[in-house]
This record gives C-alpha cells, sequence and structure tokens, in this order.
C-alpha cells in the first residue's frame, strides 16, 4: 500500500492509553516480585505452557514489532520462536518490561501523529500487518499485553505454590 492510500491516523487518547497499558505493566511487575531466578524460568506444564521469563521475552518483541518496527518505522529485529524459548533473571525480564514502558509511549506519539509509517515491516506471523491501522496495531498491543499478563499470574500462581 502507498502511503498515498494509508488510511488518516485515528484520534489516539495516549495519555488514556498509556494509563492502561501501564496498569497491565504494573501487573507485570508484580508477577515479577513474587518470582525468583530458578521460579521466572519454571513452567507448571513443561512443553505445554510458556515460563514467565519467555512471555516477558514475547511481550517485548512483539510490541517491538508492532509499535517499534510496523508504527514508528524502526527496525527492530525479531525471533518470534525463540521469545517462547527464551530464559534469563528476574533482573532482565524487569529490564525488558522497563524497556517497554520507556519506548512505548514515543510508539503512540507517532501513531496518534503519523499513523503507520512502516506497514511491510517483518516480524509476525499475522497476514493482515500490512493492512493494519495505528489504532488497531496499539489496541493489539494492549491485548497482547493484558492476554500474557493473565497467563504469566497463573503460572506464577502454579509454580509458586508447586
Amino acid at each position: 500500500m502507498n502511503a498515498a492510500a494509508r488510511p488518516t491516523p485515528a484520534t489516539i487518547d495516549a495519555t488514556a492509553y498509556l494509563a492502561v497499558v501501564n496498569e497491565v505493566f504494573d501487573g507485570i511487575d508484580a508477577v515479577l516480585a513474587a518470582l525468583d531466578d530458578d521460579s521466572v524460568n519454571r513452567t507448571p506444564q513443561p512443553g505445554v505452557v510458556n515460563t514467565v521469563f519467555a512471555l516477558v521475552a514475547h511481550l517485548h518483541g512483539m510490541a517491538g514489532f508492532w509499535g517499534g518496527s510496523l508504527i514508528a518505522g524502526e527496525r527492530n529485529p525479531r525471533d518470534r520462536d525463540a521469545e517462547f524459548h527464551a530464559h534469563g533473571t528476574v533482573a532482565e525480564a524487569a529490564a525488558l518490561l522497563a524497556d517497554l514502558r520507556t519506548r512505548l509511549p514515543g510508539w503512540v506519539e507517532v501513531a496518534a501523529a503519523e499513523g503507520v509509517r512502516d506497514p511491510h515491516a517483518s516480524g509476525t506471523s499475522r497476514t493482515d500487518a500490512a493492512g493494519a491501522s495505528a489504532a488497531w496495531v496499539l489496541q493489539h498491543i494492549l491485548h497482547e499485553c493484558a492476554q500474557h499478563l493473565g497467563h504469566m499470574e497463573i503460572c506464577r500462581d502454579l509454580v509458586v505454590a508447586g
């Protein structure tokens, strides 16, 4: 799709959006605070359920693609499969989340002012990314973060109890 044919950016309430996303990020921080470097890498069902660390790595990669590459036109390399096998420390997971907290407001600003800069960025398994509006992309990021926060909370509860 050429730049002239791209949809006009929707009105985006950046303050409200970031407030809701930050509530989700606060929930992820709370999950990480309840884990140690061993439990952040454990799963209640190996081969079926992702670890908390892997989910944080996935959110970082997912948002880096959708917000950074697609919306902002950055070149954020992504290995989606590797995200789900990632291992690390609680501090490293917290650093990935802190990086999202720092970078996301800039991506939201670009989305509100310009829309999508690079609709043909690569880094997703979805086939509809090129036609996504900036508003849809931001809602997708929020959806993924909230969904995986729930997964992290369940994983934490089962790993800590087990």
